[in-house]
């Protein structure tokens, strides 16, 4: 959890410096995974609409279910205009995030969130898309008891798949409602 605060903070002053990616930025791109229905599903089965993507994990302890609140929060905030929008968790860690523990943990945060697993190449290569650092902590006594390290940035990618903003960990819902709504408006 450390290295992804530390990036999220290297994410923030860098936004505090004016360097946040543009939008268009080389994030994102083509992946293969399976949701937490058990249907194959691509980047593409997601075309025309905005995707709010976050990568993270069902055991982590504190950042993955904060941002999934907040974007349960988001979508309801939204009302009818997220049907425009679609909410993506992939999890990090494929070992223990199976499409049938994906569905049990998602609906928890809300009905509309999609969770997507696969094999560690398609998760590492949708992480190499995103340009998402994740690393698995070293064993512990309880194997289950394992920490997944990744960042906590939160991607929202337009309709043609292209990178539009990000958002921080700790931005409330409210905040990335009224961006988004900015962006739904702006079409």
């Amino acid at each position: 959890m450390r290295i992804a605060r530390l990036a999220a903070a290297l994410v923030l002053a860098l936004l505090l410096a004016g360097a946040a990616p543009a939008r268009g930025a080389d994030i994102g791109g083509p992946f293969a995974l399976t949701d937490h229905h058990g249907n194959s599903v691509t980047d593409q089965s997601y075309a025309g609409k905005y995707l709010l993507v976050f990568f993270g994990y069902t055991y982590c302890p504190d950042v993955c279910p904060t941002e999934l609140l907040v974007f349960g929060q988001t979508l309801d905030l939204l009302g009818a205009k997220a049907a425009r929008v679609q909410a993506l968790f992939i999890s990090v860690d494929p070992e223990r995030d199976t499409p049938e523990k994906l569905a049990e943990y998602v609906p928890n945060f809300h009905p509309d969130l999609i969770g997507l697993t696969g094999t560690l190449e398609q998760v590492t290569d949708a992480a190499r898309a995103y340009r998402v650092y994740f690393r698995k902590s070293p064993a512990t006594a309880d194997e289950e008891g394992y920490l997944v390290d990744h960042t906590s940035l939160v991607y929202l990618m337009d309709p043609a798949g292209e990178f539009a903003r990000h958002f921080v960990f700790g931005q409330g819902a409210e905040t990335v409602a009224r961006q988004i709504e900015e962006m739904l408006d702006q079409d």
